[in-house]
């Protein structure tokens, strides 16, 4: 106890130090009065008392400091002096602190802002009661059919049997979404909602805000006209109204009851507004083909993911021999829900953050060789400190301490601009990051902040705390502020430090460059279709209100034949997925001609159902035989389009034309092939193969959603209130939704790529920069402590050529030799960047090249300014000065 009542008075002693010297003071005042009057008394006199009395003492200051250290923490007092000290020569110096604060400030900023975005989506745990407990459920199918496909989505049957049959999940859920019509007033708005099993929110352990969410019973139809709120509908659309349960709301024509509002910040699927029960009737019990919605599962306490999958592959080899019709070859797949909602862009975030780490290191090396100039130009001074008895590790202590307190000043600026940056990036990202409600530089932002503003500061501190413990402090004390041999060894620590920077300003350039020329390559890409001019808008008409397929037949054929006859329209149709939005529907097709197969062995294509003049809008060529027509409708022959490359792979010597074959989910309907179409992009611009497709004419498979596809003259200036208007001509209460230009629509295919290319072309500048600002301010160095040489050059007849080649040739040596290093280092990391490439290769020879004359020609420029300044080097002033 008295040990920690010593250390409790130790650590007190530093914030009470005035008034325990002011105690000290008076204590040893009154100690030495008392050996005074004692001396008075042996009959001394005054002057001859109080010298005898301090002798006796054996000096007051000494005895006053030997106090000051028995009562304090001596290395905290001392580190609080560097720290006051550093705050000094920094404030004396302010175009050096400017530099280097704002120099970290940047790096540390994107530093803070990409870990912010890297800490919300991969992580921190997902916004569910033990999430690591969730997973996803697909189903895989057979190879054969499906090659290079590797899940599906589950079908209502299959779903069920996994639901009753397995042993290690609590709870499992399957949903899917639908849009809804909602009159906001007497404006028809859509409303996304979630369908999902009562057993979704148990998955997810969430519980409502206001009211209950859905009863076991509630997925039969006729029980299901029930809805529960999400917070932002509840919020923005019904103004937060604290009685909403119990309430009714219309939506798509029908009236549902509102039984549940749930809490800010929930949202599965993520998208939803609100959510109403799956309800299958008993025939969607029973198919197993349709692949249509998704499902989630909770593991039982104790259950590891490799067990689920072993229950689940077990209940799928039971059901491939019950049902070897529709089940064989298919299985299923366990996904921790985590890696499923954030996979897809866990490369490109851990690029970027490796990418901004790179310009932090090269800020670091920036700010190393400004304070490595400044340090070795006081040297002096601090040989003064050293003759006076401070050692070398008190200099050392205070070297570094001087730029942790520069890399906190950079780090306060940068969490400043990692606050605003964040919210920009999220904007604009957009849907493509998920999770982005949920990023922001929080508490952990903070702690990662300061851990990389210390250890910043001491990385930066280091190499001229190191090169100053090599300096004879003897020497420079004596030769005062003149050259010695410290400069050299200070100038080859720079020089290198500046190779280190355009080493990672290549390796960050040809990042960037990669990316440039992947999007470069994605844009050259023919889609199959001409984007221009073309405006897209999807329809989701109600099954309520439009219930039988002639009524759903007649909405869209009016709705289309309105839009036509809108001014400026050249041509219009509907197709019900648009190319490049997903793969979609596929379904197993008979051909005739072919060998039977079972069900599960037959040939799967993309289906898509069309009207007549989706061609035409979309300028997909027909390569052969006829588009469908206005008489192609039901009790018609059946007919169908087939894609370029389906023709070529079922009929690869054949005239395609006139053959027959059958939709495997369409038994009994047999169709025949009418027409050839151009091949199109189904799920993206990179996609490297053409995926066989198939075309239905909506008059004979009926839909109740269809993207709709209008080319307009350009004169014909803004068509989409012309377009909207037509459509509410023929239902005031349908909402249109998602109304962009095609040309917008591939833009957003292209948002990762995009972004990616962006960010690491930001931060490849930024570095560029630093490099170039760190060349400059070396050769300035030089120029500076050379003038001299370079004067006794000038006298000797040196020309001003001569001068110009020897700067010059000085700061290329370095740039190559960066060059060097950095060519190697990005063949081994841009390796990393393969998932992200389209057509290019990370080991690009152009990519390589370009980003090397470029990082020449802008180490150039910087040697110039300093070449520049050598030649004007007047030789007699220079060696006067020498």
């Amino acid at each position: 106890m008295s040990r920690l009542r010593s250390w409790v008075s130790r650590l007190g002693g530093p914030l009470h130090g005035g008034r325990l010297d002011r105690d000290l003071a008076d204590e040893m005042e009154s100690h030495l009065q008392m050996h005074v009057d004692d001396n008075l008394r042996r009959g001394m006199s005054p002057d001859e008392a109080r010298r005898r009395a301090l002798i006796d003492l054996g000096g007051v200051e000494q005895v006053r400091e030997a106090c000051r250290e028995r009562r304090g923490v001596p290395w905290l007092e001392s580190l609080a002096r560097d720290v006051r000290y550093a705050l000094r020569g920094l404030r004396k110096n302010p175009g050096f602190t400017a530099v280097a604060v704002l120099t970290l400030a940047l790096g540390i900023g994107a530093n803070t802002a990409i870990f912010s975005l890297v800490n919300a989506v991969l992580l921190r745990p997902l916004p569910y009661e033990g999430a690591d407990r969730i997973v996803q459920v697909w189903h895989t199918p057979p190879p054969e059919s499906f090659p290079g496909f590797t899940r599906f989505s589950v079908s209502p049957a299959n779903y069920l049997d996994w639901r009753a049959q397995n042993h290690v999940f609590e709870a499992m859920a399957a949903y899917g979404s639908t849009t809804f019509g909602w009159m906001d007033g007497d404006r028809p708005v859509a409303v996304t909602a979630g369908e999902v099993a009562p057993d979704l929110f148990a998955v997810l352990r969430a519980r409502p805000l206001l009211g209950r969410t859905f009863a076991p019973d509630e997925e039969s139809p006729g029980k299901n006209k029930v809805a529960v709120l999400g917070h932002r509908f509840w919020r923005s659309r019904l103004g937060s109204e604290p009685g909403v349960v119990g309430k009714t709301i219309r939506l798509g024509g029908e009236s549902y009851t509102i039984v549940g509002v749930m809490p800010a910040g929930f949202g599965f699927p993520r998208w939803a507004d609100l959510w109403t029960p799956l309800a299958w009737s008993d025939a969607e019990r029973q198919v197993r083909g349709m692949h249509d919605y998704r499902a989630v599962a909770r593991l039982k306490p104790g259950v590891t993911v490799a067990q689920a999958q072993a229950e689940m592959d077990s209940i799928s080899r039971r059901l491939e021999q019950r049902y070897p019709a529709d089940n064989k070859g298919w299985g299923a797949l366990i996904v921790p829900l985590r890696d499923e909602m954030v996979g897809e862009v866990r490369p490109a975030l851990l690029v970027l953050f490796a990418a901004v780490s790179l310009v932090l290191l090269i800020a670091c090396a920036n700010v190393a060789s400004l304070v490595l100039a400044r340090t070795l130009a006081r040297r002096k001074e601090i040989a003064l400190r050293a003759a006076l008895g401070a050692s070398r590790g008190r200099v050392l202590q205070q070297v570094l301490c001087e730029n942790v307190v520069l890399a906190l000043a950079g780090g306060a600026l940068g969490l400043f601009l990692a606050r605003e940056g964040v919210d920009g990036i999220v904007a604009f990202l957009g849907e493509s990051l998920p999770r982005s409600s949920e990023v922001r530089v929080d508490a952990r932002a903070l702690g990662f902040t300061l851990l990389i503003s210390v250890l910043t500061g001491l990385a930066a501190g280091l190499v001229p705390a190191l090169r100053l413990m090599k300096v004879n402090l003897s020497e420079a004390l004596k030769q005062g502020m003149g050259r010695t041999a410290s400069d050299s060894g200070g100038h080859r620590t720079r020089g290198a430090l500046v190779i280190v920077e355009v080493a990672l300003s290549l390796v960050l350039l040809v990042g960037a460059g990669l990316m440039i020329r992947t999007l470069a390559v994605l844009r050259a890409v023919d889609p199959g279709f001409d984007p221009r001019g073309v405006l897209s808008l999807f329809l989701a008409i109600p099954a309520t209100r439009y219930a039988t397929p002639a009524q759903q037949i007649d909405f869209f054929d009016r709705a289309l034949e309105r839009v036509r006859a809108q001014p400026g329209i050249d041509s219009a149709g509907a197709v019900n997925q648009l190319p490049m939005a997903g793969r979609g529907s596929t379904q197993p097709v008979a051909i005739e001609g072919h060998a039977a197969a079972a069900l599960s062995e037959q040939p799967e294509v993309a289906v898509r159902v069309l009207t007549p003049g989706y061609l035409r809008a979309m300028q997909i060529p027909l390569l052969r035989g006829r588009d469908v027509g206005e008489a192609d409708v039901t009790g018609r022959p059946g007919i169908v389009l087939v894609s370029e490359s389906m023709a070529r792979r079922f009929w690869p010597d054949e005239d395609p034309i006139g053959r027959r074959l059958t939709l495997s989910f369409y038994p009994g309907v047999p169709r025949e092939v009418v027409g050839v179409a151009g091949d199109v992009k189904l799920e993206g611009l990179a996609d490297t193969q053409a995926s066989p497709t198939l075309y239905v004419p909506l008059a004979q498979m009926p839909q109740t959603w269809m993207s709709v596809v209008v080319r307009g003259r350009p004169q014909s200036g803004d068509i989409v209130p012309a377009v909207t208007a037509a459509i509410r001509q023929v239902d005031a209460e349908q909402p249109v939704l998602e109304v962009m230009t095609l040309e917008a629509f591939m833009e957003d295919s292209l948002a990762h790529q995009r972004v990616s290319m962006l960010l690491l072309a930001l931060f490849a500048g930024f570095a560029v920069l630093l490099a170039g600002l760190g060349i400059y301010s070396v050769l300035s160095y030089a120029v500076r402590r050379r003038a001299p040489e370079i004067g006794l050059r000038v006298a000797l007849g040196a020309r001003h050529s001569d001068i110009l080649w020897m700067v010059l040739g000085h700061g290329l040596r370095l740039t190559l030799a960066g060059l060097a290093i950095g060519v190697l280092g990005a063949l081994a990391l841009t390796r990393l960047l393969g998932g992200l490439l389209f057509g290019v290769r990370p080991t690009d020879p152009l990519t390589f090249a370009a980003v090397s004359v470029l990082l020449c020609a802008i180490a150039l420029l910087a040697c110039y300014l300093p070449a520049r300044r050598a030649m004007r080097v007047d030789p007699m002033i220079a060696l006067r000065q020498e």
